[in-house]
C-alpha cells in the first residue's frame, strides 16, 4: 500500500459541501473525492505522470495445454 499523509485542511464551506455530493454521487468518501479531483488537476497541469494502465487480465477458462 502506498504510504498516506494526513494533512489538516481549511476550505470554504460551499466549496466542501459541492464536493461531498459529489462523493455521495459517486460513492466515495470526501477524503478520496478530494484525492480524485487534486490528482486529476495535478495530471492536467503535467505535475505529475500519467496514471499506469491496468494490466491485461489473462484469460482463465479452458486450457489445452498447448
Amino acid at each position: 500500500m502506498k504510504e498516506k499523509k494526513a494533512y489538516p485542511l481549511r476550505i470554504d464551506a460551499k466549496v466542501l459541501e459541492a464536493a461531498q455530493r459529489w462523493a455521495d454521487d459517486e460513492l466515495r468518501s470526501l477524503n478520496a473525492q478530494i484525492e480524485y479531483a487534486l490528482r486529476a488537476a495535478l495530471r492536467r497541469a503535467g505535475r505529475l505522470p500519467p496514471a499506469a494502465p491496468p494490466a491485461p487480465e489473462t484469460e482463465q477458462g479452458d486450457d489445452d495445454g498447448q
